[in-house]
Formats: structure tokens, sequence, C-alpha cells
């Protein structure tokens, strides 16, 4: 009776891990296909529409390092609650005509989210021994959202006439299906306020080579995704792919990476080190990002998306995974977790502003996909260091 028990309060921690985890993206991705309808009907001017996309990387940038902090009060689950209850009050916010309060429930969003992201590897560190199955389960479930999110936004805002207020205010429902589901951890306060009492050893971390290889991996991961993302309907167009059918392969760029988020992690958890899993990923991404350099042709240009999602969707998961297998326990995995989504949103904030300038100097994105080769080089030099089998320390 006591292991049915305790199979079923991990089936119920599990289910509320995946549900937080729908909420960590589509709440993001689903403003850029409508920020023309923004900009239209609140006069801002396309420099406060691009700022618009860019305030919760910046807050995720912020607030990273902060989650831990928080946690060490309130117990890690009380505290995910709390940024999902921030989340929901900026979804509920935010779809008004009023710029500063736009801005405001951007803001909001962008800090439960950060709150979420951070705290998940520390309780999945802590409840589970197959950390790699439940990062992949719910990294697949933020994946498979980040494109429901920004395939259905004009569909919910135009298709069935919601506009993009209500479009927007849509993806409040699956975060209060989420603070339902996520009632029940709130009574393992007492069971896990040792995982988040503070570290003696966090500053050490800035003294840990595997702790900034970590990091680097997952920042210019982040970097590599933003931008493609926010730029690469544009690169397509340049080729000679009509917008419409360029927003349909963004789409399945993001569809590609869907079965490698679950299985890089898993993988990562059969073996000691993920060294092999980055060499295969950062291989295929760099392959990828060099066809659509010189790519001239349908065929050749659907090879590197396919190439270049599959590797995104595998990045993003071992880089989570990677956050509770280079540490120790789950205090360690919680401030690892905001030294990485520190920076590496940092870098993911200044990347699709970086490649606009340097489209307007070249008035050619030719620069920018040398360089994404070239971040795509040094994420596999930053990752064959990440997955040594080591803890992160102040002496490695």
């Amino acid at each position: 009776m006591g292991l049915h028990n305790e199979k079923m309060k991990n089936a119920i921690l599990i289910a509320g891990i995946v549900l937080v985890a729908f909420n960590l993206r589509p709440s993001i991705t689903a403003v850029g296909p409508v920020i023309s309808d923004i900009r239209l009907d609140t006069g801002m001017s396309n420099g406060a529409a691009g700022l618009l996309t860019t305030v919760p990387l910046l807050a995720f940038a912020l607030l990273s390092p902060l989650a831990p902090k928080i946690a060490q009060r309130s117990g890690n689950e009380w505290t995910v609650f709390g940024g999902l209850l921030l989340l929901g009050i900026g979804i509920a916010i935010r779809p008004t005509d009023l710029v500063y309060l736009l801005f405001f429930g951007t803001l909001l969003v962008g800090a439960g989210i950060a709150i979420c992201n951070v705290l998940l590897p520390g309780i999945v560190k802590n409840r589970f021994l197959k950390v790699g199955m439940i990062t992949g389960a719910y990294t697949l479930s933020m994946n498979f959202m980040a494109s429901l999110g920004s395939g259905i936004s004009v569909p919910l805002a135009h298709g069935l006439e919601l506009g993009w207020k209500n479009g927007l205010l849509f993806w409040g429902i699956f975060t209060v299906i989420a603070l339902l589901a996520w009632i029940p951890q709130l009574r393992k306060k007492e069971q896990t306020e040792d995982i988040v009492k503070p570290n003696p050893a966090k500053s050490s971390l800035l003294k840990s080579k595997i702790a900034w290889q970590v990091t680097f991996f997952m920042g210019l991961q982040s970097f590599l995704f933003y931008c493609l993302i926010a730029w690469l309907p544009e690169i397509l167009v340049s080729r000679g792919i009509d917008i419409s059918t360029a927003g349909w392969m963004v789409s399945i760029m993001q569809i590609a990476g869907l079965p490698t988020a679950f299985l890089a992690p898993y993988l990562a958890d059969r073996y000691p080190n993920q060294r092999g899993i980055i060499i295969v990923l950062s291989t295929s991404y760099i392959i990828g990002l060099t066809l659509l350099l010189f790519g001239s042709n349908m065929v050749i240009l659907s090879i590197s998306i396919l190439l270049a999602g599959a590797s995104q969707g595998a990045s993003i998961a071992l880089s989570l995974a990677l956050l509770s297998l280079r540490a120790r326990d789950a205090k360690q995995a919680a401030n690892l977790s905001g030294m990485a989504q520190s920076i590496g949103y940092l870098l993911a904030a200044i990347g699709p502003f970086t490649v606009g300038i340097i489209f307007d100097l070249f008035s050619s994105w030719t620069p920018s996909l040398v360089l994404f080769i070239i971040v795509a080089i040094a994420m596999f030099a930053a990752g064959l260091g990440a997955g040594r089998d080591q803890y992160v320390t102040a002496e490695d």
C-alpha cells in the first residue's frame, strides 16, 4: 500500500511538472505573430514593439539568480506556485491598449516563467532518480507548447476573430490548470526545506570550469534558438521562399525538435558523460546552418531546417538535463540553474537585436549566418567540457 501511495504521489508530481512546463513558452512565442496588430492598436513604434518581445528574456536574465534565494524562504514548491501566480497576473493584465500596462504585464510574465525555469531542475534532482527521463518529458511539453503558441496565435486572433488581446489571454487557461495541479505539492514544504537552504559552496560555482561550460552551452544554444525564431522567416524570404511558406517552415523547425527534446536527456541519463550526444547534435547544427548559408533551393533549405530543428530540441533539453546531472544535490542544481539561465537568457536577449544591427549594416544575411555557425562551434566546445562526468566544484 505504501509503494502504491508513493507511485501515486510521483505520478501527481510528474503531471504537475508537465503542466507547469506547458506554461513556460507559449505566452512568449504567441506575441511575435501578432506584434503588428499590437503595434497598430497601441500606436507604439517598431522599436518599442521589438523591445516588447525582449522584455521576458531580460526578466529571465535578471531574476534567474534570485529564484534560489526566494526559495530559501518559502521552499521550491511554494515558490513555483508563486511564479505561476505572477505569470497568471501578467497574462491577465497585458491585453490592453495602455502601453505601460502591456509592458508591465509582459514583465510579470517573464518573472513568473523565470522562477519556474530555474526551480524545476532542482525539484527533479531532489525527487527523482531518473533525472533525464523527467527532464525530457517536461522539455518536450515546453517545446510543444512553444510551437503551438506561435502556430495558433494568428488563427486565434483572426481565424476565430478573438483579436490579439483575447488571443493572448487564452494562454491563461493553462496557467489556471497548472496552479490547480500544483496545489498537492504545497504540502511538501516541510519535506523539501533542506534542499533550498543557502548553499555554502554557491560562490564556488563562479570558480568552476564545468559550471561556466554548462552556462555557455545553455547561453549559446539560447542565442541560436531565439535568433532563428526571430529572423529565420526573413532569411528564407531572401532565399526566394514566400512569407507564408517561411512561417510554416519555422513551425516545422520547432516540431522537428520535439522527438530529440525527449531523446537527448533520456540518453544523457544512461551514460556517465554526454560528449557523444554533444558531438552528434553540434555536428547536425553546424551542417544545418551551413546548408542554410549556401542553400538556394527548397530541398536543401528543408534539410537545413530539419537538422537545425532537431539540434535545437536536443540542445535545450540537454542543457536543462546538465543542470541536474552536473550538480551533487538539489541545492547545487538550483544555484547552477540560476547562474546558467541568467547568463544564457542575457545572450538570448541580445542575440536577435545584434542580428538586426548586422543586417542593417551589411544588407545581407550572410554575415549573420556565418555568426550562427561560429556560435554553434563555440557551443560544441563548451558542450564537450559540460558533458564531462564530473560535478561542479571550485577545483574542477
